[in-house]
């Protein structure tokens, strides 16, 4: 790691850090925060991936149901409109539209190959996006001054990375330049993001294998052909199973970093606080061995 003590990361005068854990426990609100009240830069993957390494598939995308419409097929082709997408750090929606559900094309669904052929290019595009960080850390000091980094990843990090490998090309390069820093949630917070995603839900990456034996799973238990799948239904379906996969994971990386709780991260309000947080779990980590 490369604060080896709790008093090496308080004496840091460039304190460099990424955030991993399950979506809605806290890393954006951490990241915000600091952006806010320090000289911290604010490198969010899921916007890199939208800006940077998604962002043509999604404006054509957008652009192939336009063209759908007679209307709006003469403008484009005569140049007269522009269709973009608009992300910002609290707007990704793009990204999550482009990604969609699998199932019935009639109820918003996308057929599972072209499904899987999107899933691909998100893989891509996070792996990308997070081998960028060495970069944006060093941009983001010498363009605009910042001497801290936080990198704000999504909840898709633990689906490419083999955190059992100790050569892991992934994580061994995140773990050169940042701190790593696990947001742990309970059983309670789970419950919780289960309900919140029943009344949501939200497209997701997932690795390869893992959305295979889901899909074959709930066709063979359903019974349902694959263009009768009512897209949300087996998300939600999806959805705790999916929790349930990425928890071992986040574990295993942690052994790359320190581990916070999300309760703890709940009543951090200020840069010191966070400071403080951070210091402790390198001194619980140095009693732990």
């Amino acid at each position: 790691m490369i604060y080896d003590s709790a008093a090496a990361w308080r004496a840091a005068d460039r304190k460099r850090i990424l955030f991993f854990g399950m979506s809605g426990l806290g890393k954006t609100y951490l990241s915000q925060m600091l952006r806010d009240q320090g000289s911290w830069f604010h490198y969010s993957i899921d916007y890199r991936i939208g800006t940077r390494y998604m962002g043509e598939y999604i404006a054509d995308n957008a652009k192939a149901e336009a063209m759908k419409v007679p209307f709006l097929r003469e403008l484009l082709l005569t140049d007269s409109i522009y269709i973009g997408s608009n992300i910002t750090f609290q707007n990704l929606q793009p990204v999550s539209a482009y990604l969609g559900k699998p199932g019935d094309p009639d109820k918003g669904g996308v057929e599972i190959d072209e499904y899987r052929r999107r899933q691909d290019q998100f893989e891509q595009a996070e792996i990308k996006a997070l081998m960028d960080t060495g970069y944006f850390i060093e941009r983001a000091e010498r363009l605009y001054g910042y001497p801290h980094f936080i990198c704000d990843t999504g909840g898709s990090i633990c689906e490419w990375a083999d955190p059992d490998n100790p050569d892991d090309p992934l994580l061994s390069e995140l773990a050169q330049h940042c701190l790593m820093i696990w947001i742990e949630g309970s059983d309670a917070h789970t419950e919780e993001l289960v309900r919140r995603f029943d009344r949501a839900p939200k497209p997701m990456a997932y690795q390869p294998q893992f959305l295979a034996r889901m899909w074959d799973s709930y066709l063979a238990e359903t019974g349902l052909p694959a263009g009768r799948v009512d897209p949300d239904t087996f998300i939600r379906w999806t959805y705790a199973q999916a929790l349930a996969h990425r928890q071992p994971r986040y574990r295993a990386m942690a052994r790359w970093g320190v581990t916070v709780s999300a309760d703890d991260v709940r009543d951090v309000g200020t840069e010191a606080e966070f400071t403080e947080l951070i210091a402790d779990a390198l001194e619980k980590r140095a009693r732990e061995g």
